[in-house]
């Protein structure tokens, strides 16, 4: 069987969840759902589908992800479009998501449970996965999302096209929070309700024992955060409160040998009320979060 020769392969070779990546690339070159996979398990499999496969077999042993290879990746119940233009989405990311649904949920002023007139920017945005999962589940709120990077936006716009969300989701090109600045001046934005990121945050101390299928494949623009992995997130926690509004909040995922001192960062900012660090779905120190006082 087709599905337990490329899961033994994945095995061996060490690919991460190499059952679900033996699914993902099997439903890919026969074009159906994976649930078609158990449904169909005697379908035979064509000489051009079986040529297709042993390619992109022989790619993934070779630490090519397998989003890149199927142009897919799934973020928050979204199935989005990806390629080497912008980073894979990471089920830690979804932390950012449920902070800001749990806070508008939670606080008066926020919208409820629609975001009704709340306006959200999403800084580093690359494929668009957190501005996008904000805007589906908050039908009432508005989102900026920048990047400086225009082969990625292209990439952002095309997912927001494909779900439906280009009418609520504004992409900007530019370098961190530049864009914001002019957008406010242009007179098109009121202050922030939420201002969240993604940056690229991994330190150069750390960079050598990342992974063959990160370093390799995915942009290193989206990865490196300088020597410290501050370089990005320093700035955001420094001058992007000022830009959101009371009880509002700031969201910036780093990495987590750095959390604590990001979160020194965070707490000496202006008009910063308190700041803690969020934990990811592994237990991991992954998001410095500020509370904006008055």
């Amino acid at each position: 069987m087709l599905l337990a020769w490329m899961n033994d392969a994945f095995t061996q070779k060490g690919i991460d969840s190499p059952r679900l990546s033996a699914e993902l690339l099997l439903s890919h070159v026969l074009g159906c759902e994976r649930l078609r996979l158990y449904m169909d398990v005697d379908r035979p499999a064509n000489e051009i589908e079986r040529t297709t496969l042993r390619d992109l077999v022989q790619r993934a042993i070779n630490h090519e992800p397998v989003q890149y290879l199927t142009g897919e990746a799934w973020f928050f119940g979204m199935q989005l479009m990806v390629d080497k233009r912008v980073l894979i989405p990471r089920p830690a990311t979804e932390t950012i998501v449920e902070a800001v649904l749990h806070h508008c949920k939670s606080r008066p002023g926020f919208g409820g449970k629609t975001g009704e007139g709340v306006l959200i920017a999403d800084v580093c945005t690359g494929s668009g996965c957190v501005a996008l999962a904000l805007a589906k589940h908050l039908p009432g709120a508005r989102v900026v999302a920048t990047d400086i990077s225009p082969d990625a936006l292209v990439v952002a716009r095309a997912n927001a096209e494909r779900l439906g969300l280009s009418d609520r989701v504004e992409f900007l090109v530019g370098d961190l929070l530049a864009p914001l600045a002019e957008h406010a001046r242009a007179g098109h934005s009121k202050s922030l309700d939420f201002l969240v990121s993604n940056p690229p945050y991994i330190p150069d101390d750390e960079w050598d024992a990342v992974e063959a299928n990160v370093k390799d494949h995915e942009p290193t623009l989206a990865l490196r955060g300088g020597m410290d992995g501050l370089a990005l997130v320093r700035p955001l926690l420094k001058e992007g409160p000022p830009l959101v509004k009371p009880e509002g909040l700031v969201l910036v995922e780093v990495a987590a040998s750095r959390a604590g001192e990001a979160l020194a960062i965070a707490e000496s900012s202006p008009r910063v009320e308190h700041a803690d660090v969020m934990q990811d779905f592994e237990g991991l120190d992954r998001v410095v979060r500020q509370t904006l006082g008055a």
